[in-house]
């Protein structure tokens, strides 16, 4: 017979769940309230750009991945004792909805590339910090971290063919 978790156990981890759900949530409005936009759509884009209906689909599934890998790391170990852990995936957080902000509202392609670097790192980070605490959790930002890599083409690509700050 499979266990069953006590009520509380159930409800934590519900909560928990719902909070590092918020927490991306969160983060994803930086994107949300940057839009591509016509300054976008001016630009010369790298060859294997894929379509703009292509990115919310990938980012909801790469955002749902960080939801669960957070969460198996915190339900482990716990937020205290997951720090080491967590706080690089936090700080990650900010370098991801930040990039949409520099990048789209900005209009600086070579600032949201510096910005692309620190979180690909601090995305690597988790991913090893992750893989000590519960592996598989480390493995579901595997995808995370091959498609900021893209990103990062996508993203030199543009000042490429555009220059660092192409005008509004």
């Amino acid at each position: 017979m499979a266990a069953t978790l006590p009520m509380d156990d159930r409800r934590r981890d519900l909560l928990g769940l719902g909070g590092w759900t918020l927490l991306v949530v969160v983060t994803a409005m930086g994107g949300i309230l940057s839009p591509p936009g016509d300054w976008y759509a001016a630009l010369q884009k790298p060859p294997l750009t894929p379509p703009n209906a292509v990115f919310p689909v990938a980012w909801t599934l790469l955002y749902a991945t960080m939801i669960a890998a957070a969460w198996m790391v915190w339900r482990r170990v716990g937020l205290l004792a997951g720090m080491a852990a967590l706080l690089p995936f936090i700080a990650q957080l900010g370098a991801n909805g930040l990039w949409s902000i520099v990048f789209f509202q900005w209009h600086r392609p070579d600032l949201a590339l510096v910005n692309l670097v620190v979180l690909w790192l601090l995305v690597a980070l988790t991913i090893v910090r992750f893989r000590r605490v519960h592996p598989p959790a480390g493995w579901l930002l595997l995808p995370y971290l091959a498609w900021l890599t893209f990103a990062g083409y996508l993203n030199i690509g543009i000042i490429v063919l555009n220059g660092p700050a192409p005008p509004a």
